[in-house]
């Protein structure tokens, strides 16, 4: 019978989220119901129907929004093309991307206007992963493991640099990275690592947690890149991790035998899902819900530019 439920910390939302649900909020407000928001704003499913319910309308193309109207780009950035299909309909928009993967944009741009070949260490089919494409689509070649990276085939004399999605597994990108300057000596790479800092420190503070727990809880969405890289951190140290996306997907028979739990939430999850689980212990009679350590972070991003200027124009 559990015991025992070790809540690691940091966990949840990073600055990047933050900044983005806020802007959709204050979108609403300023420009009134509807706000479009290209894809999902950040991926986690509660959150997204939260905004919904507020008045957001999500589409997965700048062709469904109405001309004229008011568009929000997701946090995980988009292609240059996109930007001029919003252009070419009239859209008000406003660039919830975050800043820390707007930096790998600038990155791409740079090694591509240079003549580089750039390679880009991520995960096919993301939504970062295809906004960083479209900033140099001729000059990027996508790596996924380190298998990719063994197999790559390009001249020796090419010009190589690579860059990163800002949501991998830290130690996966090491180990490709790795065998990317083994193979190719002269690549170069970012002065500081692309992945962002709320995902290194979610996977540090799990790393933290494992010792001391049987089994752990990842609360974040399926689609969440960074909430299923805590889930492989926790099984590569041999830990059974299991993703939920509330306290409702806690299946009990992972809990037989298991008398410490650790739980996480992915840098997309709200905290009160966390609430919601430790309540779910609580009710089932768990004596000890606690902090494994606290560990504050105070990064903060301001809001888009253009809706800081909506917002002083409105007052």
């Amino acid at each position: 019978m559990v015991q025992r439920v070790l809540l690691a910390s940091p966990r949840g939302y990073c600055a990047g989220v933050e900044r983005a649900v806020d802007t959709v909020e204050r979108a609403l407000q300023v420009y009134g119901e509807p706000v479009y928001v290209r894809k999902q704003i950040v991926h986690n499913s509660h959150v997204v129907r939260e905004l919904e319910d507020r008045g957001a309308i999500f589409v997965d193309s700048v062709e469904e929004v109405p001309e004229g109207a008011t568009l929000v780009f997701s946090a995980h950035g988009v292609a240059p093309a996109v930007r001029d299909a919003s252009e070419a309909r009239r859209l008000t928009t406003i660039d919830a991307t975050c800043p820390l993967v707007t930096k790998v944009h600038t990155q791409a741009r740079r090694y591509a206007d240079a003549g580089y070949t750039i390679v880009l260490i991520g995960h096919a089919g993301h939504e970062e992963v295809e906004g960083t494409t479209g900033e140099a689509p001729q000059a990027i070649v996508l790596v996924e493991s380190v298998t990719d990276a063994e197999k790559i085939e390009l001249p020796l004399d090419t010009r190589l640099a690579y860059i990163t999605q800002t949501t991998l597994s830290v130690d996966e990108t090491h180990a490709i990275v790795a065998a990317l300057r083994r193979r190719f000596p002269q690549i170069e790479g970012p002065e500081k690592e692309d992945i962002c800092y709320a995902t290194s420190n979610r996977q540090w503070a799990v790393k933290e947690l494992l010792d001391e727990v049987e089994l752990l809880l990842v609360i974040g969405s399926h689609n969440s890149s960074n909430s299923n890289r805590l889930v492989e951190v926790a099984r590569a140290a041999g830990v059974p991790a299991y993703l939920i996306d509330d306290a409702g997907g806690i299946d009990e028979t992972w809990l037989s035998g298991v008398e410490v739990v650790g739980v996480t939430s992915g840098a997309s999850a709200p905290e009160r899902l966390v609430r919601d689980v430790c309540n779910w212990f609580r009710a089932r009679g768990v004596p000890d819900v606690a902090e494994h350590r606290s560990v504050y972070e105070d990064v903060v991003f301001k809001l888009p530019l253009e809706l800081r200027r909506a917002e002083r124009s409105a007052a």
